[in-house]
This record gives structure tokens, C-alpha cells and sequence, in this order.
């Protein structure tokens, strides 16, 4: 795929920064025996890919408005312009060893997602896609699945951790999805659950409290990919509520459906 200029430097960010992170990402196992010093080690890597990103983008775009999870907004002299950034998405899958995380970069036009990048340094795997020219993986084209049956379908999702408010929401999700399907996955990186319903690994994927950097990319890669996205409360925006619901074409509403059913009061 022949990417735009802007495409093109979102993929040398997002390499250079995989490289540092592979490079950080060998060091972790040698951390295990003390956390608190893994979990500032894998800190550092993450400011460190994310100042390797905004070196590369900010220079060759210094008009271009900025937010990324580890550093403040910035409201760029271009204000139709926006870099959305998360430099390591998965960061527990990467403090504890596991190699399922990635480098985001979207970027943002009037309020619209045009090109997305999530690099998979681990296993080499590079998400593409621009508004209109579809989406790619390492070249090639990339079709969400085109499973209809809901008993067929594998569905990612983000359970939530600690005292997030929204489990008993999560817990109702899975009961009521659990019996309708094949399969249920939860792989702690939400860039990667949306580049995989693009690539039709996934058949569906859904979360909430989610941040804008943790998805931009991705729902433009499904969109493109010919799958379709939502918020789960309908008529309200994915990015201000912080939620989504994404799927192939077939399955979306009946999926949709399921996620937006709320227990009943008794």
C-alpha cells in the first residue's frame, strides 16, 4: 500500500519506538524478582517510546495538535490537526513478560480519524490504514470475518481491574454473551483487540472506560476493514463516553444488542 506522507512518518514513529521497546521488553523478565522496579522500568519505556514518537512527529508537523496517555494535551496552531498517541498499549501484558502489546498512533481530522497506525513489535505485525484505501497488514489487505452466527463467533472484550465502577456492567455483559458463543477473549490490549476484528481474528470486541489513545487507531483500522462501530449507549459518543462496541457487518447488531441489554431493576 502507497500510505500518504502522513501515514508514512506515523510508521517510522511507530517503528522506532517498537525497537526501543523490544529492546526494553528483553529486559523485563530480569525485573520479575522485584516489582516495584519493573513497574518503574517498564515507566521509563514508556516515556521513552513516547518521546521517540513526538520527536518524529512534531518535528516534521510542529502545527499538529498532540494527546497521548503519558504527556499533557496540546492544542496545536492547526486546530483541525490531532496526533493521538499511546506509545504501549498492554503495559501489564509487557511488565509481566507476555508479548501481546503494541504502539498506537492515530491522527485526527476535524474530529475525524484519517490514519492509524498499531505495530505489534513482538511479533512484527504492522496495522495500516487510511479514510478510503482500506485497511493493511504488513501488506497485505486486510476483511473483517464474515461469521453471521453468533454460536460461531469469538468476541474480545476488556474486563475491568481494581474498583472500576463499571464490573457489575462487565459481569452482566458476560453472562449474557457467554451462552450465545464460541468463545470469549480478554488479551489486555484494546489497539490490538480492534486490529484483530479488522484482520476477522476476532468477529467482535467490546470495552469500557476506555481513553481515546487506547482505540483511535483501531476503530478506524475495523471501518476501514469493512466492519462497523459504536458506542454502547446509543446517541452517545465513543470518545466522550469512553466505550465501544465493534464488529463485522453480519453480527454487529445482534452483538450490539446483547451488550446494550441492561439487567432489569427488581
Amino acid at each position: 500500500m502507497q500510505g500518504s506522507a502522513n501515514l508514512n512518518l506515523m510508521i517510522q514513529a511507530a517503528r522506532k519506538a517498537g525497537r526501543l521497546l523490544v529492546k526494553d521488553f528483553r529486559e523485563v523478565e530480569n525485573l520479575q524478582v522485584s516489582s516495584k522496579s519493573a513497574g518503574d522500568f517498564v515507566s521509563r519505556a514508556d516515556l521513552a517510546a513516547e518521546a521517540a514518537i513526538r520527536e518524529i512527529l512534531t518535528e516534521a508537523r510542529p502545527n499538529y495538535g498532540w494527546l497521548a496517555e503519558e504527556s499533557d494535551p496540546v492544542e496545536g496552531k492547526d486546530p483541525t490537526r490531532r496526533w493521538i498517541v499511546d506509545p504501549l498499549d498492554g503495559t501489564t501484558n509487557f511488565l509481566h513478560g507476555m508479548p501481546h502489546w503494541a504502539v498506537s498512533i492515530a491522527l485526527e481530522f476535524k474530529g475525524e480519524i484519517v490514519s492509524a497506525v498499531v505495530f505489534d513489535p513482538a511479533k512484527d505485525e504492522l496495522f495500516i490504514a487510511e479514510k478510503g484505501t482500506g485497511a493493511f497488514m504488513n501488506g497485505q489487505r486486510l476483511r473483517v470475518s464474515n461469521r453471521n452466527i453468533l454460536a460461531e463467533a469469538v468476541f474480545a472484550g476488556g474486563i475491568p481491574f481494581g474498583n472500576k465502577r463499571t464490573l457489575p456492567a462487565t459481569l452482566h455483559d458476560l453472562a449474557q454473551l457467554m451462552p450465545l458463543c464460541a468463545g470469549l477473549r480478554r488479551w489486555g490490549a484494546a489497539s490490538l483487540d480492534l486490529a484483530y476484528v479488522a484482520a476477522g481474528r476476532f468477529d467482535g470486541f467490546w470495552e469500557r472506560e476506555l481513553s481515546a489513545w487506547d482505540m483511535a487507531a483501531g476503530l478506524l483500522l475495523v471501518r476501514e476493514a469493512g466492519g462497523f462501530t459504536g458506542p454502547i449507549r446509543e446517541g452517545a459518543g465513543i470518545f466522550e463516553r469512553g466505550e465501544v462496541i465493534a464488529a463485522n457487518a453480519e453480527i454487529f447488531d445482534r452483538f450490539a444488542k446483547v451488550i446494550r441489554t441492561r439487567p432489569t431493576q427488581g
